[in-house]
């Protein structure tokens, strides 16, 4: 998800498709090269092949992942339990996103695959990007997080440990400590100004799109999820 944002400017997407104008502006590696990869893949579509064929490709934007052996998950789980049984929360409960889960990403794979492999298909999908979205419910990161580990005993802040704006400081602080001490020792900084921005931006899409194109349809309902 990260291909398509959110920009610095935390500007929100609520329920978006592919048409969607937003202007991206990704400015860390971790985005760009994901996107640069996406513009590869999708330019080699209809490359010939030596054996007389088309390559056939498109790319396929999943929102946050999360499934069985998650190490976000566990990350958010380990912190919880040296917080007390308490789930630190670093977004804002507005700022909804819509997770996937594992298997359904996995569904929009082959399905995805198995569809460009029909001509009539492969012209509406070639060269083209879909968004998979599930019908896991939009919540925010940090509830999220709370919906998944609470069966386990887990409670969660109400708010933030400290206001956004002094978050935003601190992790612009962090960016610079980091690129000072680079030569000398390797690091990474627990939170950066993307991550925060991610973390507190509404940004939620539709799979409708790759419904119509290809067929793709959530093969695990939320509660089985």
């Amino acid at each position: 998800i990260e291909v398509a944002g959110p920009n610095p400017r935390g500007d929100p997407i609520i329920n978006g498709d592919e048409d969607t104008p937003y202007s991206a502006c990704l400015k860390f590696s971790y985005s760009k090269t994901k996107k640069e990869a996406e513009q590869i893949c999708l330019q080699a579509n209809g490359e010939l092949l030596r054996n007389g064929g088309q390559l056939a490709t498109c790319a396929l934007r999943p929102m946050y992942i999360y499934g069985p052996g998650c190490r976000f998950t566990l990350g958010h789980m380990r912190d919880g339990i040296r917080n007390g049984n308490m789930l630190l929360r670093t977004s804002r409960r507005e700022a909804k996103v819509n997770p996937v889960y594992v298997g359904n990403v996995a569904q929009a794979h082959l399905q995805a695959g198995q569809a460009l492999r029909d001509s009539q298909k492969r012209a509406v999908m070639g060269g083209n990007f879909y968004y998979i979205s599930d019908d896991t419910p939009p919540v925010s990161y940090s509830d999220f997080n709370y919906a998944v580990l609470s069966p386990l005993g887990f409670g969660i802040q109400e708010r933030p440990v400290l206001p956004f704006p002094l978050l935003y400081l601190l992790s612009f602080l962090m960016e610079l400590l980091h690129i000072v001490l680079r030569p000398f020792l390797r690091f990474t900084p627990p939170l950066n100004r993307q991550l925060l921005t991610m973390l507190n931006t509404p940004f939620s899409f539709s799979y409708q799109k790759a419904q119509r194109d290809f067929g793709y349809c959530p093969r695990y309902d939320w509660e089985e999820a």
